[in-house]
């Protein structure tokens, strides 16, 4: 049986060799994807196993001589510069990943993005951070990503000892990969997002053209196969089709994991070998796709196993009830529930969120169909042509069937719109400051160790550089334990641009940064008087010092430079208000762009499912539309059918599906954070819009089908 059902699909006619190219397409696609999304997610593990090695635990090993290491975070252009410093305390230290020997004082490593910036700006903005004698490029092992910026520079155990967070390193290469559970869950929603469209569609190829197979078998058992028989030839034919798919699908997925792997996907590309499969990816791949196949196979002709005159009752089956509506009912109430109730660890608040969204994920997968007749029903009632009439007659007689192919468009939807929601409210509150802002041109320095007084020296080289407007040197407030600021200055070097001082005082406290948290710098701002003398100032130790700039890069990373070479022991470089929340934005707008590549990637499966679902169904009825094309109804008006019974419960589904992800996103943000959700910007919409044009555009592309195989023929020989 196992011959003749490959000659079934194979030599079976004209339309057994369409059926089995279409199906091997599809399921090369939708393997390709699922074999890219298996790889994705073991890519951001690579990445996250390498940016644990920067961030080494303190340990010991055995008779290896520890390693002094300290890292530390500068910006440059609000991106983050990574850098470590590193000393051997004997001949057997290890080695950081990346480089063939650790640098000795004097001597640094650079990553190779951060040596292009080296060579595209001036020394006096970048390069003279790191005075000494350039070794060479740090290597992949020791990157996150090709772009990232990373300086490994030498020094000797006394000095490094003293770095802020230095510590002895025995083994760089053990260090574990992060536990990033935030991160896993993410990409495990972001990966079930894109992968039940890629299965859906891989289960609506197979089951393509599923009532003609169930007729032909049926016809088989009539003159004598036994079920099993007929499982064994149906289950070749879906078999042979998704090995050939499958096979190509690796093809696909091998030719195209470079250009892959360079798309910023979580906010930095990876590398091409961070695009791996395991040995259980392959397997999985290999031998799941076929074996879903023929399930789908089985399944399709569970009615000929029962009778082969099964085939021929057919009847319409029972409407759905509105109680499918009850689990995405009890997510939103889950969800709704954490505003009251807001666990204060990680764990405990994923036990919550995190069942709430699975609810309202299988709640909208179960909804699916009641919702699709309710649409279907009003759809009837204000028809008022007879193609509309008829594809909501069919709708409402079979909303599954309707449902079926798109189902994989809802989740995606929502998933992508729960991300896109969460990400651009928080981008909003905790993005950098505005562009021209006085924040934006303000460099601060924090002194880890307080410093007694500051050279002269330094503040004439800061005043020299271009664009430079105030240098201010901020001390330590002795009575800051009676609530006030962090910070005293006299009140003659307070610049104008960051407030005024109160009525008769000569001596004034202010921030380290001259802004307070989540305050804009203002003119308008009236800073309280100190108790102290300008006698009793002076001799109080120096905390911070603050630059006031006119916002142009040059001057910040001058500024940076020139603070950096004054105090080499910074924890963090001299920053501008948003360094830091501009590299936290970057990180989600990446989030957000893999959650648009989602939308994307799904809206192509979706309208490609769509496209075999409406080819299969053209396939299945043809009989009925000859008929109805010989009782005089023009063909316009059977295409008008056919785009209305996909494209309505599509259209309504997006509607759903982005309501109910942002409704989930607010009552998040509110439960979490405090936040009131904020619109996601117009290319979300646009994406959207585009996307769902582009699947109504693949629906088009079948129609010139119908008119070919509703001839007056079809009517005669069926």
């Amino acid at each position: 049986m196992i011959g003749f059902g490959l000659r079934l699909a194979v030599a079976g006619g004209r339309e057994a060799l369409t059926r089995l190219i279409v199906i091997a397409a599809a399921v090369a696609i939708g393997s390709g994807l699922l074999l890219t999304t298996l790889a994705g997610v073991n890519a951001v593990n690579s990445q996250l196993t390498r940016y644990a090695s920067i961030y080494p635990n303190a340990s010991t090993a055995g008779d290896v001589d520890p390693l002094w290491w300290s890292t530390r975070d500068d910006y440059f252009h609000g991106t983050q510069i990574i850098r470590i410093d590193v000393a051997a305390t004997g001949p057997n230290a290890d080695t950081p990943a990346g480089i063939p020997s650790t640098p000795g004082p004097g001597e640094f490593y650079a990553s190779p993005a951060l040596r292009e910036l080296f060579t595209a700006h001036p020394a006096d903005q970048l390069n003279d951070r790191y005075p000494g004698r350039d070794l060479g490029a740090v290597g992949p092992a020791g990157l996150t990503s090709p772009d990232t910026l990373l300086a490994i520079v030498g020094g000797t155990p006394e000095d490094v000892g003293k770095l802020p967070n230095a510590r002895q390193v025995g083994s760089v290469g053990d260090t574990p990969a992060l536990p990033e559970t935030t991160v896993n869950l993410i990409l495990g929603v972001i990966a079930g997002g894109l992968l039940f469209p890629v299965l859906i569609f891989i289960g609506t190829a197979t089951r393509l053209s599923a009532a003609r197979r169930e007729q032909r078998f049926a016809a088989m058992r009539l003159v004598g196969a036994t079920p099993r028989q007929i499982s064994t030839v149906a289950a070749v034919e879906a078999t042979a089709a998704a090995v050939v798919g499958t096979a190509v699908g690796f093809g696909l997925f091998y030719a195209f994991r470079g250009p892959l792997a360079g798309i910023p996907f979580t906010g930095m590309p990876f590398f091409p070998s961070d695009m791996s499969l395991g040995l259980l990816d392959v397997l999985l791949v290999a031998l799941g796709v076929p074996a879903g196949a023929a399930v789908a196979a089985q399944v399709s002709l569970r009615r000929v196993r029962i009778s082969p005159l099964g085939v021929t009752r057919r009847v319409t089956p029972g409407a759905p009830r509105a109680y499918r509506l009850i689990p995405a009912l009890l997510g939103v109430a889950v969800l709704v529930f954490a505003l009251g109730f807001r666990p204060e660890t990680s764990d405990g608040q994923t036990a919550v969120f995190l069942p709430g969204l699975l609810l309202i994920m299988a709640g909208l997968v179960f909804a699916g169909p009641w919702l699709t007749m309710v649409g279907a029903r009003v759809m009837a009632r204000y028809a008022n042509r007879p193609a509309t009439l008829i594809a909501a007659r069919r709708l409402a007689d079979n909303p599954k069937a309707g449902f079926r192919a798109i189902s994989g468009i809802m989740l995606a939807l929502f998933v992508t719109s729960v991300a896109v929601g969460v990400i651009t409210t928080i981008v909003a509150n905790r993005g950098p400051a505005p562009v021209g802002s006085t924040d934006a041109g303000t460099v601060t320095t924090v002194f880890d160790e307080k410093a007694a007084s500051v050279p002269d020296t330094l503040f004439t080289d800061l005043h020299a550089i271009t664009g430079v407007r105030s240098a201010t040197a901020i001390r330590e407030n002795p009575n800051l334990m009676n609530g006030g600021e962090t910070g005293v200055i006299a009140c003659a070097d307070l610049p104008s641009t960051y407030g005024r001082c109160s009525e008769g005082a000569s001596v004034i406290e202010v921030p380290m940064g001259l802004s307070r948290w989540r305050e804009s710098a203002s003119s308008a701002t009236v800073w309280p008087a100190a108790s102290l003398t300008l006698d009793e100032l002076q001799r109080l130790p120096v905390v911070s010092i603050v630059v006031g700039t006119d916002g142009s890069a040059a001057a910040i990373e001058r500024t940076r430079t020139v603070l950096e070479v004054a105090f080499p022991t910074f924890w963090v470089g001299p920053n501008v208000p948003g360094d830091f929340e501009s590299d936290f934005a970057n990180t989600l707008r990446g989030w957000e762009q893999l959650a648009n590549v989602i939308i994307i990637a799904s809206l192509a499966l979706g309208g490609c499912s769509l496209a075999v679902s409406v080819i299969g169904g053209l396939t299945e009825r043809r009989r009925p539309f000859s008929l109805l094309r010989l009782s005089g109804a023009p063909v316009r008006v059977l295409r008008r059918v056919v785009a209305l019974e996909s494209a309505v419960p599509m259209l309504a589904v997006a509607a759903v599906a982005i309501g109910m992800g942002l409704l989930a996103a607010h009552l998040f943000l509110r439960a979490q954070m405090g936040y009131t959700l904020i619109a996601p910007e117009p290319r979300f919409y646009v994406i959207v819009v585009v996307g769902l044009a582009a699947c109504l555009g693949v629906i088009a592309s079948t129609l010139p089908l119908l008119e070919r195989i509703t001839g007056p023929e079809t009517a005669r020989s069926e």
